[in-house]
């Protein structure tokens, strides 16, 4: 990524400070204190990530997208599948626990949303018929945390079972996914969160934590990679590059760099779907989509 610069057209401060090392006042760089979510902002556009982290007040965000609340929905449907006792988790609770979970907001009409609690129940039912009730994961909605020289990293995994490896028991990392798209290999191999995922859980539980695995609730598929230690330093890596991009941006912002120029947009096909489009000038560019549309698209892939 471009790396901005700062006032009066100085180059950034060398990388050594965002690594912990000393500052110019003898002073050690703060960890940049971040989550996926937080890193996947500015790496997919920064000025998104401005917007949701930096100013404030933040401008407004649009209306709340269906298909957010459908995933909100389900992944809470499964937490509090596990939490119940294991002689009670049986299909048969389903119904009961999606209705306790069920977020409202976004949906067309009450027909597209009695139509989209029907399939994300017929979902949780083939994948609970997979699962094992009397398995307790490591963690359900767990979150795990580490620090490296540039960040201080926390996340919320959806589930972190405990298997068994060649060596001993291992930490594995699910993701439950609801979208229309199908996954595969790849995205769970680049997928930086659930690498940043497993390097975290494997410090927590001090076992090993490789595989990580997204489960795609309405095909039934899941997609699965086994990462080397390498392969998650590579991706600590690219995470700490992004912090510094990030810590990079908002020093320049602070020292009085245009914040358009700070944070630059990315226009594409994710403007659609930005929160924030309706303040963005790049993003309002883009064509824009209903609060349910993303539901239109899922129930017509699962149909």
């Amino acid at each position: 990524m471009r790396r901005p610069p700062t006032a009066g057209g100085r180059t950034p401060r060398p990388r050594a400070e965002a690594t912990g090392q000393l500052g110019f006042e003898g002073m050690p760089e703060r960890l940049f204190v971040c989550t996926p979510s937080k890193l996947a902002a500015f790496a997919d556009c920064p000025r998104r990530y401005r917007f949701a982290y930096v100013d404030r007040p933040g401008p407004p965000k649009g209306p709340p997208w269906a298909h957010n609340s459908l995933g909100a929905s389900v992944h809470t449907a499964l937490k509090n599948w596990y939490a119940l006792p294991p002689e009670r988790r049986a299909p048969e609770a389903l119904p009961r626990l999606l209705r306790g979970t069920w977020v409202a907001e976004g949906y067309r009409d009450t027909e597209q949303e009695r139509s989209a609690f029907r399939r994300a129940l017929s979902w949780l039912e083939s994948y609970v018929a997979t699962l094992d009730p009397a398995d307790d994961p490591l963690g359900v909605e767990r979150v795990v945390a580490v620090k490296t020289a540039v960040l201080a990293f926390n996340g919320r995994a959806d589930r972190i079972d405990s298997r068994s490896g060649p060596d001993g028991p291992e930490a594995v990392i699910v993701d439950y996914k609801t979208g229309r798209y199908g996954v595969d290999a790849d995205d769970a191999r680049g997928s930086s969160a659930l690498a940043l995922y497993a390097y975290a859980a494997e410090r927590v539980f001090r076992r090993p934590c490789r595989r990580v695995e997204l489960h795609h609730l309405p095909s039934g598929s899941v997609a699965a990679h086994e990462h080397s230690p390498e392969s998650l330093a590579r991706q600590v890596s690219r995470a700490e590059d992004t912090a510094r991009d990030i810590i990079d941006a908002e020093r320049a912002a602070a020292d009085g760099t245009d914040p358009d120029e700070a944070f630059p947009t990315t226009p594409g096909p994710l403007c659609t779907w930005c929160d924030y489009r309706r303040s963005c000038p790049d993003g309002n560019q883009s064509p824009s989509a209903d609060p349910w549309a993303g539901i239109d698209r899922t129930l017509a892939a699962d149909g």
